[in-house]
């Protein structure tokens, strides 16, 4: 059924860009740490021309694409509207949603493979208070893939929480850390309702796809 006059819905995507220096890449989960924090912060934001993109974006598919930039092209998407997220090494910058064809020129000339990123060591047991994104243990993902996951995860998970509790959350400046579970934790919290990401199936993994979980609420 078509209605008359009405406006047609404008598909939008959540740009996010990490920073991969040739001779400096960050570590892989201070990356996927640094998205997931960039993602909550866009969708809090009281920017109000940022707010109007956020809630055309939440209200429809809330798609996330990362890209890669270095030198001159982390520059130019610097100068770009949007904020950056400096953590552990890592920098994060994320955008106002856009329109998935009308992707600024700077950000749509990135690269969007690549982003093989590591961990030189084991990551530290979550910080105490520090809300907790848990990765599939059964589906492999690049970097970036799971970077866009890991945001989708905090910003359910974000969304499930109860006023207080995601404004003490805020207040706190959304401290979070993004670990993989084992197999033993990933059914416990599936059983336990988390907050899931399903994946839709763009790239890399199947659709539908279980990828993560915001597997325990913020406190204080």
């Amino acid at each position: 059924m078509t209605v008359q006059g009405a406006a047609p819905v404008v598909e939008r995507v959540l740009p996010l860009v990490v920073r991969l220096e040739r001779d400096a890449p960050p570590q892989r989960t201070a990356a996927l740490e640094a998205a997931a924090r960039a993602v909550l912060l866009m969708v809090s934001t009281g920017e109000p021309a940022w707010r109007v993109a956020v809630d055309a974006w939440e209200g429809a598919r809330i798609r996330k694409v990362v890209r890669r930039a270095r030198g001159a092209e982390w520059r130019r998407a610097a100068a770009l509207e949007g904020l950056t997220v400096d953590h552990d090494g890592a920098q994060v910058r994320v955008f106002p949603p856009v329109p998935v064809d009308g992707w600024p020129r700077d950000l749509a000339r990135l690269q969007v493979g690549g982003t093989e990123l590591d961990d030189a060591t084991a990551p530290p047991p979550p910080p105490v208070g520090a809300a907790l994104v848990l990765m599939s243990p059964h589906v492999a993902m690049s970097a970036g893939k799971a970077m866009a996951q890991a945001g989708h995860a905090a910003q359910l998970g974000l969304r499930s929480l109860p006023p207080a509790a995601a404004s003490g959350w805020r207040e706190a400046g959304f401290p979070v850390a993004v670990r993989t579970a084992t197999a033993a934790r990933w059914s416990a919290a599936l059983a336990a309702g988390a907050p899931l990401v399903r994946d839709a199936g763009f790239t890399e993994v199947a659709p539908g796809s279980a990828t993560a979980v915001f597997a325990r609420p913020a406190t204080g």
